[in-house]
């Protein structure tokens, strides 16, 4: 009997363990796999997207790279994680890359994708071999307050709040509102909207307030790997300010599209592919 005890104390703490590890481990994003090639290439959805957002993309480059593409917990209907944070996000993407033996990978980030991307290149330049900004700045708060300073302990329960209120319909009109302002292509609106609708609103509201939150304007003089930046066509508008956030970066090489808004993929689709295309080459 106690051999038996003794046995299933043992079983049980191993299995606790086993438990601990998987959650250690667990990851606040799922991938999908595709392409087979030696170049690796990552992808990075925006703000409330699926990793759909780089069907087009991704086929660009399937037949000669591996293609690892990204969808945030808590976004675009994947199940979400509690604690949800820039920096834990950006964290486990590193991990991620590390765990699975990724060589090198290009990073390609849409909007706050490309701020992670930039964050990757600057805390992890050993992992990188090149990244890829879509429509994304370093302090993208800083463009309507020059003064702006990042708070520490940034407190998002008012924005979690608000949006966890909103009833189903309510929601969904704030997204219909709001997507004309960010993609002119109207064949992709429903589907961009229908990626926010799906998000979990608590995740959606932390993680809006934390990116708000981000400053990479300082951390970007880190990144050593080539940087293409591809921005929307309305900010060669204000292009002194533009470059100012990016001064820290020397290897940035910025570009302006030909038209259309923030989701330029979709909007200027040609000239995106032309500059991704001359900028990843096998």
């Amino acid at each position: 009997m106690k051999k038996a005890a003794l046995f299933t104390l043992f079983l049980s703490l191993l299995l606790l363990s086993d438990m601990n590890y998987a959650q250690e481990k667990s990851q606040p994003l799922e991938v999908k796999i595709s392409g087979k090639g030696r170049q690796s290439i990552i992808f990075i959805p925006g703000f409330a997207c699926s990793g759909d957002v780089w069907k087009e993309t991704k086929a660009l480059f399937e037949e000669k790279a591996t293609c690892y593409t990204l969808t945030m917990a808590g976004f675009a209907g994947v199940a979400p994680q509690a604690n949800a944070s820039f920096e834990s996000w950006e964290k486990a993407i590193a991990g991620y890359i590390k765990e699975n033996k990724i060589n090198k990978p290009v990073i390609i980030g849409h909007s706050m994708g490309g701020a992670l991307a930039m964050a990757l290149a600057a805390d992890y330049p050993e992992l990188i071999s090149r990244i890829v900004v879509v429509d994304a700045l370093p302090c993208l708060t800083a463009l309507s307050n020059p003064a702006f300073v990042s708070k520490e302990n940034n407190d998002c329960s008012a924005m979690i709040a608000q949006l966890t209120a909103a009833t189903d319909e309510q929601f969904y009109q704030m997204q219909k509102m709001s997507m004309p302002r960010l993609l002119s292509d109207t064949s992709k609106l429903a589907q961009v909207i229908n990626w926010s609708v799906k998000s979990d609103r608590t995740t959606f509201g932390k993680m809006y307030c934390d990116f708000s939150n981000t400053d990479l304007r300082q951390k970007i003089n880190r990144i050593q790997c080539p940087a293409l930046v591809l921005l929307e066509s309305y900010f060669v508008n204000i292009k002194a300010a533009i470059t100012e956030q990016f001064k820290n970066a020397t290897t940035v090489d910025m570009r302006f599209a030909t038209k259309g808004l923030h989701f330029i993929m979709y909007d200027d689709k040609d000239w995106y592919e032309t500059q991704l295309k001359s900028f990843i080459s096998f």
